[in-house]
Order: C-alpha cells, then sequence, then structure tokens
C-alpha cells in the first residue's frame, strides 16, 4: 500500500494532491514518515473540512479539523511547517467551534479567508 501511495504521490505531478486521494496517500504515508507527510496530510484535512461533500455534517468537519491538529501538534519542534499548520487547523477548528458555516476557501468565503489570513500557506 506504501508503494502504491508513493506511486500515485509522484504520478500526480501536483505539490499537494488534494481531495479523497489526497487524505489517503497522506494518511498512509504519515504512518510512515510523519515528518515528511504530516504537515501535507494537516494542510489536506483543513482543506477537506471545508468541502462542499461535508457542508451539512458538522461533526464530521470538526473530526477532520481535530485530527489536523492532532496531525500538526505530532509534528517535531525543528519541522519548518509545524507552526504553520498548527495555527491554521487551530484557527479553522476555532471557526467551526464558533458555529460559522462551512465555506470553501476558494469561494466567496471572505470571512473565514480573514479569519486564516493570518496564517501563511504552506510551501512545500
Amino acid at each position: 500500500m506504501v508503494v502504491l501511495a508513493r506511486v500515485r504521490l509522484l504520478g500526480a505531478n501536483q505539490r499537494v494532491v488534494r481531495g479523497a486521494e489526497g487524505l489517503w496517500i497522506y494518511r498512509l504515508l504519515g504512518q510512515v514518515e510523519p515528518e515528511v507527510y504530516g504537515s501535507k496530510l494537516a494542510y489536506v484535512l483543513v482543506e477537506a473540512s471545508a468541502s462542499p461533500l461535508v457542508r451539512e455534517l458538522p461533526e464530521r468537519r470538526l473530526a477532520l479539523l481535530d485530527e489536523a491538529v492532532k496531525v500538526a501538534t505530532a509534528l517535531g519542534t525543528s519541522n519548518p511547517y509545524r507552526a504553520k499548520m498548527l495555527a491554521r487547523a487551530l484557527a479553522a477548528r476555532q471557526w467551526e467551534l464558533e458555529g460559522h458555516p462551512a465555506e470553501p476557501l476558494a469561494s466567496d468565503g471572505r470571512e473565514r479567508r480573514a479569519a486564516l489570513q493570518n496564517v501563511p500557506q504552506e510551501r512545500t
């Protein structure tokens, strides 16, 4: 399974694989090499929490964000993306807990983007 995940990752030819495939890849590879893939997993989990697929499922959105916080927290303090991903995951989780409607970041979700604005994007 690890080899298959790595092949799909290489075949994607993208900086970050998104969606269900990205979740599968980074969850699997994060178990094997958490310091390498953990920040990307946290990034994809936060992104997935704003997906239209979970728009009407607040408990699922919160579960994704809880997982993102857990993954980001587990990264070593020497990981250059730990602080960024932890701040992003915590901000998204707080947004969800405050009862704001889930909106994809790419849509007209100006309020959520503003809440996450101070959290730099990951560059991996």
